[in-house]
């Protein structure tokens, strides 16, 4: 594959509020989120829908699960019924639409293959975003669900954003360096996916590394790591953010760049919330803006 690399850095007030005025003046981008509620409001649903928001598109919502977390972490899970799950997505695509869709928690075999039936009735991209555990460690999909998730959505993404223990599961490669994360992702090319965002945030260095990797070449985004302990959330903010690029109309690389740096500014203004893992800033490209 041909390599190529692209890096950002933290955009000052001004340039931030200058892309915010940019991003809000392009179209709405209508996102179909299915995922599960946190009530900690820094991951899940809650998480998506500021961050589409945040970037000027419209977030509708399909809920999968209700848990009860915080930034201490997740001390109960209650899944919402299949034909539940269904009905909220089939109620937003045949009367709102989407222009994109992103998958987040799922919990189960039976909620996989429903969601990936889901999937096939519309033609907007997906991003899967193939969530396994919180950020406290508490398991938020089951072993047997792993190989559902390899067979029934990962052919169906238009973008895969696994970290380095979620690619490790889903190709039973171990993913502890860059070398690693190449390989992985090649993994997950083979398996169907259109294209890979390789998170690095596990994968030890001074420097965090995501590569976004398509048939055509390769991509990787490189910054400063962020020494905090409020990152809860992150993997759920940047798939969405990918996904309200992607509903705007924007090309694949534009939208995982936009993705990418908001992001990081989020969790460098991260509001300190918490005494676990505490939520980022969704909200910080509407700081100062008057």
């Amino acid at each position: 594959m041909l390599r190529s690399t692209t890096s950002f850095v933290n955009p000052d007030a001004f340039a931030a509020r200058a892309r915010y005025r940019w991003i809000m003046s392009k179209a709405l981008g209508r996102v179909l989120i299915i995922a599960g509620s946190d009530s900690g409001g820094g991951a899940g649903l809650q998480a998506d829908i500021k961050t589409v928001t945040a970037l000027g598109g419209y977030a509708a919502t399909a809920v999968t699960a209700i848990t009860v977390q915080n930034t201490l972490g997740v001390t109960g899970v209650h899944p919402i019924p299949l034909d539940i799950v269904e009905a909220q997505a089939r109620a937003v695509l045949d009367d709102i639409g989407a222009d994109a869709l992103k998958t987040g928690m799922l919990g189960d075999t039976a909620t996989v293959e429903r969601v990936a039936q889901i999937l096939d009735t519309t033609s907007a991209p997906a991003v899967i975003d193939p969530v396994m555990v919180a950020k406290g460690g508490a398991p938020l999909l089951a072993d047997q669900a792993i190989s559902a998730v390899r067979d029934l959505l990962i052919p169906r993404a238009a973008l895969l954003t696994p970290n380095a223990p979620e690619a490790q599961a889903l190709t039973g490669l171990a993913v502890e360096t860059l070398d690693d994360q190449f390989r992985a992702g090649e993994a997950l090319l083979k398996l169907g996916a259109r294209a890979v965002l390789m998170k690095g945030g596990h994968v030890a260095g001074e420097t965090v590394v995501d590569i976004l990797m398509t048939p055509d070449g390769e991509t990787s985004f490189e910054g400063e790591r962020v020494e905090t302990r409020h990152t809860h959330g992150t993997g759920c903010t940047l798939a969405s953010a990918c996904a309200a690029g992607l509903a705007q109309g924007l090309p694949l690389e534009a939208a995982v760049a936009q993705a990418w740096a908001y992001v990081g500014e989020a969790i460098r203004q991260a509001p300190g919330f918490g005494a676990g893992h505490g939520p980022l800033d969704h909200a910080w490209p509407l700081r100062g803006l008057a």
